[in-house]
């Protein structure tokens, strides 16, 4: 798991205005509110004082208050009321906690878990269809029992839909089957922050309330890509003029469990009334992907390639974990291990661009693998 990067934490419906909700990310505890104005914030959700969660207590005006002793917390992770010390008290800086980058767009919160600052962050992945003309969102998420690393190699992987999804293949009948040319492909607004490709295959024509217009089977152009660790970008162009394009959002809530955030738009069938069979069918193919996903070993990508048989059709999937070596040469990943093995004794916070400025924190930062050791190991790969 990596800090650094933007993580989709909830809903803009589920966060309600008079309330705070809980929320685990990169196998730590985090709290959304938001403030009289609506805006949303995201902090770590340890109090400083005595470690009461802070998800627990209440709205305070533009604060949320520790139900332990009443410290009140605004958006920016400052203490603005410590009751025991009474109305008047000078509120050290120590007692604040961290506070992290929030943006609200397509229905979700997202939140920058890391200290870089504005100008050194991967922006979010872009929906460059929404809000335009033509196109309509669907939104629905849902949890997985197994790692994120996996789960978006799933994504990338051109060879498994002949197998494990009956909606775009013939479920390994077609004897002439085969992965054909992959045109790789990066687009600028990616930056350096992934890679992806586009391929062609034949798959059964769409059954159901939406047909796809094509015959009872045919080319089905289908692109797909990530961005970053944990968002994955899918374009499946079921003929000429239907086009569905997807967009799936990915929060670690520990190594082995997964929250994902799948808005898929589309620029046919239009109405409203829709919405419910695109969800129905999005929903038939994630439970798809979730039963192998969740059953893979190990659970964790393998530390290098050689202890997987690696063929062509999973030339992204390397590309991914290249990507991965380097975020990882940043010192960008979590010590999951160390992490683990002090749960029990010590409260730790991923690291706010705030801890750049300030000094003396309460909460000890979370272990990250050094960027020299995962340095040395890149260069010995390349």
């Amino acid at each position: 798991m990596y800090i650094n990067f933007w993580y989709p934490m909830a809903t803009s419906d589920e966060l309600e205005a008079d309330k705070p909700l809980k929320v685990r990310a990169l196998g730590q505890q985090f709290v959304l509110f938001r403030d009289t104005e609506g805006k949303a914030g995201c902090l770590s959700n340890t109090c400083t004082h005595r470690g009461g969660s802070l998800a627990g207590g209440k709205i305070k005006g533009d604060c949320v208050e520790c139900p332990y002793h009443g410290w009140q917390f605004d958006c920016e992770g400052k203490v603005h009321r410590i009751p025991s010390l009474g109305a008047k008290a000078s509120i050290p800086a120590r007692t604040s906690v961290d506070a992290y980058p929030v943006e609200e767009k397509y229905g979700l919160i997202f939140a920058f878990l890391g200290d870089l600052p504005a100008d050194q962050r991967p922006p979010i992945l872009e929906i460059q269809e929404w809000d335009k003309e033509g196109w309509r969102p669907t939104l629905q998420h849902y949890e997985i029992t197994g790692n994120y690393e996996r789960s978006v190699e799933n994504g990338l992987d051109p060879a498994h839909n002949e197998f494990v999804h009956d909606t775009h293949g013939f479920q390994g009948e077609d004897e002439a089957y085969e992965v054909g040319d992959m045109r790789i492909e990066e687009a600028p607004s990616w930056g350096s922050w992934g890679n992806g490709f586009w391929h062609t295959f034949q798959a059964p024509k769409l059954e159901g309330q939406m047909e796809s217009g094509r015959p009872d089977s045919g080319d089905l152009e289908v692109g797909t890509g990530h961005h970053g660790p944990n968002s994955l970008w899918t374009y499946i162009h079921a003929g000429p003029t239907i086009w569905f394009h997807q967009y799936l959002f990915e929060r670690p809530m520990d190594d082995g469990t997964i929250h994902l955030y799948l808005i898929c738009m589309r620029n046919g069938f239009l109405e409203e009334k829709n919405d419910a069979y695109m969800i129905e069918r999005n929903q038939y193919v994630a439970d798809q992907d979730k039963v192998v996903i969740e059953d893979l070993r190990p659970v964790l990508t393998p530390p290098n390639n050689t202890k997987e048989f690696m063929l062509p059709a999973d030339k992204v999937i390397v590309m991914y974990r290249e990507k991965l070596k380097e975020w990882d040469a940043k010192g960008w990943r979590i010590d999951s291990e160390t992490v683990e093995k002090n749960r029990k004794g010590v409260a730790y916070a991923i690291p706010s661009p705030a801890r750049r400025e300030q000094k003396g924190w309460v909460l000890d930062a979370i272990p990250l693998v050094p960027a020299e050791a995962a340095a040395a190991k890149l260069k010995a790969a390349s």
